[in-house]
């Protein structure tokens, strides 16, 4: 019994391993099991002739090792009723060995199979890094080839010299600091040669200069000392060329790098998103303060933005430094003359091109270029001569510039007019104090980083700016010290540390936070900027002054100077904008409060918008012009050229005519006078007339009240609109050689056709002369005096004169009702006659004013005559058509008005679609070119619009805009930190 339980046991057992370990499912037939478990543990016979299957595939034993299978076991087959020995644990203990060895030998190749198959993984995640090896460059792996380390350790002397030479060992240890630093780890030389990259080399306590020079005087004295001098001085010498050596190392890597930026910001999709940003950070800033220009031109204290502000004397370098840190000639050039005579905000981004460009121009001009460049400086120098006003030498404008290009330092720098000490010919007697009052307003502003630049070639005794930059910065907090010309001051110069002396502060009275030596070129103005820094980096190479180590690395050339003014500007920037942006925020929250309280009712509408407005409000009215109707403008038209002309016809060609005796010469004399009329006067009258006409319609249009909206702070401007509009325009030449011929025509006609004709000429002549009647009485009343109702009912006396008159006119009266057809002038008999009739009478009279109270006398009875006449010929159409045949009424004065109406009716036509179809489209015109000049002058617009409603709005407007900027140019601000 236990032998069968047992045996089960053992099937099943076998059976679990033989799954687990072949893959089997399923129950397992006995002669699939392994042959020891087999012979073991199943005790019952075997067949007769006992044969091994061949196993599948599937359950066939494998290695780690190979795929192959094992070999068999050879066992020779049990005959029938044989039953084993029970001795076996030797085999089993064989088998069991075995087992292990190839357990362990799988396991170690497994596992060997796996790490490398997880390496593999790993590195297929490691990105590929092939395409950057251009970041590192390859004078990198040629290190070794620029040091010769052998030749410096041999120029070393060893110990014993050391200690015999140099007994004192702490005061070697400080003077060689800056030698061990450099054998040590490199980073001191690297810092010295980069210099003022690190904003820590600027700034230093307040009672030192982080830029001054080591005090080697003291290491000159101890190396005095000793006897072996020689080598000592070798030895720093070749401590010198190490770091000349570097230098060039450096300024190499810098040109790769720029090729490299330009070859970046090329790739707009690939680009460096890091440079776009700084790149727009600066521009931010840039039209930050370019509105700020123009809403506070003086930079007063509602302006503390830093800018670097470039002061010096005249012709000391200023515009020279500033060309080298922007990396071209931008700026015009003189020899010993005033070039500057506005100041030139230059602002400097990065960018892939070099290139130049106004704030109010989209006009790229390419510094790499040499006819750009040109044009570049002709702009800049016709912009300050435009900005000088008449009567001045320098302005207080600015002149806005951007300069962009690889490599480029970010900064806004102002150049300004150089100091003078004397005003010369030629130049306006306060130049001088113009100039000053412009450098203190930029100086004064706290956050301003003052470049102040110095002639090294001339004494420092002449310096002015010195003076007046230690007053706007005392402690010298913000404040830069340049020295131009170092290679003329180091040949004129005398004593060599006069020159030391400056760089360390010690000569001038002005305190400064760093100091730095530059040389801008042999004086050369045609020297290109790669020419004028190869002979800076010469000069200083070969310079005793940093052989003898009176000047450091970092103090040197003006690519170290663009360095330590770019830290400083946005140290300062950052420290100071948050500030600024509060202030402005207040100012905003106070002309917002101002504006509630005095136009609660009205739009904040600034003087641009305003300007839009009643530019809308004009063309309207103009376009209104347009819509007059044609019965308006000719009835206008008639009326004023009857006005106009109605004196000539009456006082020249109806008066002379009708003295004639009989109506065929009354007919001659007024075709004769209608044609020479015709010719000279009438056709240039008509369009002076229509010319007026149109002008004073239009002038009704504009300045026409328009009840609650009428807004009279347009008034100075539509006023000023029509008036420039009404000088632009000209009459069409051609208009009176038409007008002639048309106006001849018409007077030519004597032909009435109808009754109805007939009586608008009467009405016409009767009109005309009861005007000219009402005129002479008022003449004779003036003459003579007011009547005896007047003088009871007025208490009204005449004078003197006016009695002669009186008297004259009553003895004229006399003699025309003797004779009521009198001519027209009297005779010289009559005259006496008069005038002795008045002496009679006491009262002493003139001839002059006996012939001109005739002339008022005889005009009001001629005009009273023609008016009965008029009044006969109402019933004189049936004669006319008869030619006045067997009638003694003769109408020829009726015909000559009903051809001067007619004519006049014919002019106002012609001339209605004159103005119509060309005129008042051309002034039209004219209106739209007035206000696009206007909206382009500013200037204009602030004398035309005016009150304090503008200025407010004007104010509102401007720091809402720069509000607006200064938040957007924080967030970048910190989105770069």
């Amino acid at each position: 019994m236990w032998r069968a339980r047992r045996a089960a046991e053992a099937c099943k057992v076998c059976q679990s391993l033989v799954n687990a370990r072949y893959a089997v499912r399923g129950p397992l037939p006995l002669l699939r099991l392994h042959l020891i478990s087999r012979s073991l543990h199943h005790l019952r016979p075997l067949p007769a002739r006992p044969r091994r299957p061949h196993l599948p595939v599937s359950c066939q034993p494998f290695s780690s090792l190979s795929h192959l299978p094992l070999r068999r076991w050879k066992l020779s087959p049990a005959k029938p009723g044989y039953q084993p020995r029970r001795h076996f644990w030797p085999a089993r203990l064989a088998a069991r060995l075995l087992r292990l060895r190839y357990l362990l030998l799988g396991s170690a190749v497994g596992g060997g199979y796996t790490a490398k198959k997880t390496f593999d993984q790993w590195k297929d995640m490691v990105p590929d890094l092939s395409d950057y090896k251009w970041i590192v460059p390859d004078f990198v792996w040629q290190l070794d080839e620029y040091i010769d380390f052998e030749k410096l350790s041999q120029a070393l002397p060893d110990s014993e010299s050391l200690a015999r030479l140099l007994p004192d060992l702490d005061k070697l240890a400080g003077s060689f600091s800056l030698l061990k630093d450099f054998f040590s780890t490199g980073h001191t030389l690297v810092s010295e040669v980069v210099g003022a990259s690190d904003p820590l080399l600027l700034l230093g306590t307040s009672g030192e200069t982080a830029f001054r020079a080591t005090d080697a005087s003291e290491s000159d004295r101890q190396f005095k000392k000793v006897s072996d001098k020689e080598k000592v001085e070798q030895l720093q010498e070749e401590l010198l060329r190490t770091q000349l050596k570097y230098q060039r190392i450096l300024e190499r890597l810098e040109k790769e790098n720029k090729e490299l930026r330009k070859l970046v910001l090329q790739k707009d999709d690939k680009g460096i998103h890091h440079r776009h940003l700084k790149k727009s950070l600066i521009d931010m800033y840039s039209e930050v303060l370019d509105v700020l220009s123009d809403y506070d031109a003086s930079y007063n204290t509602q302006d503390h933005l830093p800018r670097v502000v470039v002061v010096g004397d005249q012709s000391a370098g200023k515009t020279s430094v500033l060309e080298m840190i922007a990396q071209a000639r931008i700026f015009p050039r003189g020899s010993g003359e005033m070039m500057t005579r506005s100041p030139v905000k230059v602002t400097l981004s990065e960018g892939p091109h070099h290139v130049a460009l106004f704030k109010d121009s989209s006009r790229e001009f390419d510094l790499t270029k040499e006819e750009d460049l040109a044009a570049l400086r002709r702009e800049i120098e016709l912009r300050m001569r435009k900005n000088v006003k008449e009567g001045c030498t320098v302005s207080p404008e600015t002149i806005s510039l951007n300069v962009r290009g690889p490599g480029l330092q970010r900064m806004v720098l102002v150049d300004l007019p150089g100091v003078i000490n004397t005003v010369t010919s030629g130049m306006a007697p306060d130049t001088k104090e113009t100039i000053f009052s412009i450098s203190k307003a930029y100086m004064q502003n706290p956050n301003a980083i003052i470049l102040c630049i110095q002639d090294g070639s001339v004494d420092a005794e002449r310096s002015i700016v010195t003076d007046l930059v230690s007053q706007m910065d005392p402690h010298g907090r913000r404040t830069i010290f340049v020295l131009t010309k170092v290679d003329l001051a180091e040949k004129n110069v005398a004593s060599p540390s006069r020159i030391q002396q400056i760089i360390e502060g010690k000569l001038f009275p002005m305190k400064a936070l760093g100091y730095f030596a530059v040389v801008t070129g042999k004086g050369n103005s045609s020297e290109s900027i790669e020419a004028i820094r190869d002979y800076e980096e010469e000069f200083f190479q070969n310079s005793k002054l940093l052989k003898t180590s009176m000047l450091k690395a970092h103090q040197v050339t003006t690519r170290n100077l663009s360095l330590a003014v770019s830290d400083c500007f946005w140290k300062m920037v950052r420290e100071s904008v948050e500030q600024q942006a509060d202030s402005f925020k207040a100012t905003r929250f106070n002309l917002e409060t101002e504006w509630k309280n005095n136009f609660p009712r009205l739009r904040e509408l600034d003087r641009n918008e305003l300007f839009e407005k009643a530019k809308n409000e004009i063309l309207d009215e103009v376009i209104s012009l347009s819509q007059v109707t044609p019965k308006h403008w000719e009835e206008i038209l008639q009326q004023m050229l009857w006005e106009r002309v109605s004196t000539h016809v009456i006082e020249n060609i109806y008066l002379p005519a009708a003295q004639t005796m009989n109506s065929g010469t009354f007919n001659t004399t007024v075709d004769i006078k209608l044609k020479q009329w015709t010719d000279k006067q009438l056709p240039a009258k008509a369009v002076e007339v229509a010319w007026e006409t149109l002008q004073e319609e239009f002038s009704r249009f504009m300045t026409e009240p328009k009840g609650k909206e009428h807004d009279d702070i347009f008034d100075k401007l539509k006023q000023a609109v029509k008036e420039e509009s009404v000088k632009r325009h000209k009459w069409n030449d051609f208009a009176e050689d038409s007008l002639r011929v048309i106006q001849h025509n018409a007077l030519e006609d004597r032909s009435i056709t109808d009754k109805q004709q007939w009586d608008a000429a009467i009405f016409f002549m009767e009109e005309a002369l009861r005007g000219r009647l009402r005129d002479t009485e008022a003449v004779l009343e003036n003459m003579v005096g007011p009547d005896w109702k007047k003088r009871w009912m007025n208490w009204m006396g005449r004078t003197q004169e006016q009695s002669i008159h009186n008297e004259t006119k009553n003895e004229l009266e006399k003699m025309l009702k003797c004779n009521e057809e009198h001519p027209a002038y009297l005779a010289s008999d009559e005259i006496t006659t008069v005038r002795k009739n008045l002496e009679s009478r006491g009262v002493e009279v003139d001839p002059c004013l006996i012939k001109d109270t005739w002339h008022q006398v005889y005009r009001r009875h001629f005009l009273k005559t023609a008016l009965s006449h008029c009044n006969l010929c109402r019933r004189g159409f049936y004669y006319y058509q008869r030619h006045f045949v067997d009638s003694e009424l003769e109408c020829n004065d009726v015909v000559l008005f009903w051809r001067i109406q007619r004519m006049l009716s014919i002019t106002a036509n012609t001339l209605r679609q004159q103005l119509t179809n060309t005129e008042v489209r051309r002034l039209e015109k004219n209106v739209k070119e007035v206000l696009e000049d206007f909206a382009e002058d500013s200037e204009m617009k602030v004398k035309l619009l005016t009150g304090k409603r503008v200025q407010l709005a004007e104010d509102l407007k401007k720091v809402r805009e720069i509000q607006e900027k200064l938040d957007a140019f924080i967030d970048a601000l910190h989105q770069e930190k």
